[in-house]
């Protein structure tokens, strides 16, 4: 059986820290090819001239790729980070921030994903990610 938003979204509220639950993360979809989780641009994740900040952006890329891998395997599995490398390409400004994460190779103990991430309502791009996981 795949893994539901509804499922995924509660293993998030149970099992982040508090944190990370504080960015009002939604995961919008999620499959085998991925996931897509959405943030909300407020004041509490914006800095000087209400830019998303990059430590906010670092979290939501490292959260959906988390997903993206628990799409894969069609439930939530423990997996670490190894590597984590962004791009900043524009200002975050807007109303929220769509991130969509996949699944670039799946090997036996390691997980390489990419992930993008656009500001709505301008629908442009803002930032870009790569990470590796380790399935412990």
């Amino acid at each position: 059986m795949p893994l539901t938003c509804s499922a995924a979204q509660s293993f998030f509220d149970d099992n982040f820290a508090p944190w990370v639950r504080a960015l009002d993360i939604t995961i919008e979809t999620i499959g085998a090819n991925g996931a897509t989780l959405s943030m909300p641009i407020t004041d509490q994740v914006t800095r000087m001239g209400d830019i998303l900040s990059g430590q906010a952006l670092a979290t939501l890329a490292d959260t959906a790729m988390v997903f993206a891998c628990a799409g894969h395997f069609g439930e939530m599995r423990p997996v670490a980070t190894t590597n984590l490398d962004l791009q900043f390409l524009r200002p975050g400004i807007g109303t929220h921030v769509m991130c969509h994460a996949h699944i670039l190779r799946a090997g036996k103990s390691l997980l390489f994903t990419t992930a993008s991430m656009i500001a709505a309502p301008s629908d442009k791009e803002i930032a870009a990610a790569n990470a590796t996981f380790f399935l412990p």
